[in-house]
C-alpha cells in the first residue's frame, strides 16, 4: 500500500483499480460534506433558499470551477451527474423530424439512451459512427465520425474520454469537422476533469458536461454543464422549477435555472473547492503533476499488460490519459447482457481486483480496463499481470 492509499478510505484488502466509475472520495472530503449538511439542518431556509445565502455559496463554487476548466463562471450550470447534463441538452435541443443525432459505439451507454429518446420524441434519428478498436492513429476517429454527418446531422454526441475504451478523444478535429457540416458538438466529458488540462473557453464545443466525483474526488452527486452562450437560452433543465417563470435582471435565466430544480442536498457541489485544494496538496507541482503521474503510471501499466497479454499496445500514446484498456481473448461461451465477465467475477471473488469488464459487439472484442489514480501503484499493476498470465494459460516470455 503506498501512503496516498491511506488518505482514501478503500477497503484495504481491495485492489481497486476502477475510480473511472465512481470515482473514491478522501477522508478529509467526506469531513468537508458532512460540516456542510450540519449546517443546512442548523437553519435550513436560510442555507437552502437561493436568494439568501446558496447562490452566493454556489457562485463562489462557479468561479473555483472555472478557473479549473478554463470557462466563465456565467457559462456554468448545475447538474447531478454528466448523465443528467446530456439529458439536459438534447432534451431541450431543436429537434425536427428527420433530423439525426450521431453517437459513437464508444459512447456511454446511459447517454446513448438519452439521445435515442430525445429524438424519438421529435421523430428524429440516432445513428452511430464506428470507430475500430484497437486503433493506430487518432484521425480514425475524426474518419469515423466524418464518415456517418450529412446534411440532415444537427448534434454529435461524442466523449471526450470514452468510458469503456479510456481513449482521449482528438475533440478540435471532431469539432471543426462537425461545425463545417452544420452540427452542433455535445462532449460527454465525464472523465476529463482532473485528468486532463481543459481550456472549455478555447476548445470550441457547443456544450460540454461533466463530474466532479470522478478525478476530481469531490463528494458524489455533483456535476457542471458549460453552454456557449448563443445557446443558453435553449437549454433547460431536466426538472422545471420555479425560475422558470421567475425573471432576473441581475442573472440568466440559465443560471437561476440550474442553480435551482427543487429541494437538493448542495452540500456535495459546495465541497467541490476543497476537493480542488486537496488534489492541489498531493504533489509540489499541484493538480497539473497529478495529472501528469498518474498518466506516466498508466502508460508503464499499459505496457506491463501488454506485454502479459502478448499484445501490442492497443492505441497511440496520445490517446492515453488515466484510464487503459486492452484487449482480451474472446469468451469461448456468451454470456446474457446481465451477466457479469467469468473472468471479472474471478479476479474479484478469488483476487481481490475491482476493475470492469466490456464488450464491443459490433468490433468482436472484449476489453478489460483498469484506472490510475494517485493511490495505485505499479507492484499492483504487475500482480494483476501474473493472474492474467495464470488465468489465461498465458506463460512468462
Amino acid at each position: 500500500m503506498n501512503d496516498f492509499r491511506r488518505l482514501w478510505q478503500l477497503d484495504p484488502s481491495l485492489e481497486f483499480f476502477n475510480h473511472g466509475s465512481f470515482g473514491a472520495t478522501p477522508t478529509c472530503l467526506l469531513q468537508t460534506l458532512r460540516e456542510f449538511q450540519d449546517a443546512l439542518e442548523r437553519d435550513p431556509i436560510e442555507f437552502l433558499a437561493p436568494e439568501r445565502s446558496l447562490e452566493p455559496k454556489l457562485d463562489h463554487v462557479r468561479q473555483r470551477l472555472a478557473a479549473t476548466v478554463g470557462a466563465h463562471p456565467s457559462d456554468i450550470g448545475w447538474v447531478r451527474n454528466a448523465t443528467d447534463g446530456v439529458n439536459a441538452v438534447v432534451r431541450s435541443f431543436p429537434l425536427d423530424p428527420g433530423d439525426e443525432i450521431i453517437i459513437t459505439n464508444h459512447g456511454y451507454n446511459a447517454c446513448n439512451n438519452a439521445a435515442a429518446y430525445a429524438a424519438a420524441q421529435r421523430g428524429a434519428v440516432v445513428r452511430t459512427a464506428r470507430i475500430p478498436f484497437p486503433l493506430i492513429h487518432p484521425d480514425e476517429v475524426v474518419t469515423g465520425i466524418a464518415s456517418a454527418l450529412n446534411r440532415r446531422t444537427r448534434l454529435v454526441l461524442v466523449d471526450h474520454v470514452t468510458s469503456p475504451s479510456g481513449l482521449v478523444f482528438p475533440l478540435r478535429k471532431i469539432i471543426d469537422v462537425a461545425h463545417s457540416a452544420g452540427a452542433r458538438v455535445l462532449v460527454d466529458g465525464a472523465h476529463a476533469p482532473g485528468m486532463l488540462p481543459l481550456d472549455l473557453n478555447e476548445l470550441g464545443a457547443d456544450y460540454y458536461t461533466a463530474n466532479h466525483h470522478k478525478w476530481l474526488c469531490a463528494p458524489k452527486v455533483s456535476g457542471f454543464l458549460w453552454v456557449k452562450p448563443p445557446w443558453q437560452h435553449e437549454v433547460r433543465p431536466t426538472v422545471i422549477s420555479h425560475a422558470a417563470n421567475r425573471q432576473r435582471e441581475d442573472r440568466s435565466r440559465f443560471l437561476c435555472e440550474f442553480d435551482w430544480t427543487g429541494t437538493f442536498d448542495p452540500a456535495p457541489l459546495l465541497s467541490l473547492p476543497s476537493a480542488i485544494d486537496f488534489l492541489n496538496s498531493l504533489l509540489p507541482g499541484g493538480l497539473a503533476e497529478l495529472m501528469r503521474s498518474n498518466r506516466e503510471l498508466a502508460m508503464r501499466s499499459r505496457d506491463l499488460l501488454a506485454s502479459a497479454l502478448r499484445i501490442d499496445p492497443p492505441v497511440p500514446d496520445s490517446m492515453i490519459a488515466s484510464l487503459v484498456a486492452v484487449p482480451l481473448p474472446p469468451l469461448t461461451t456468451p454470456i446474457a447482457g446481465t451477466e457479469r465477465d467469468p473472468l471479472q467475477l474471478r479476479l474479484r471473488q478469488a483476487h481481490g481486483f475491482e476493475l470492469p469488464f466490456f464488450t464491443f459487439k459490433d468490433l468482436g472484442c472484449r476489453v478489460l480496463r483498469i484506472s490510475l489514480q494517485i493511490y495505485n501503484d505499479l507492484d499492483q499493476v504487475e500482480r494483476l499481470a501474473d493472474i492474467l498470465r495464470r488465468e489465461l494459460g498465458l506463460t512468462r516470455q
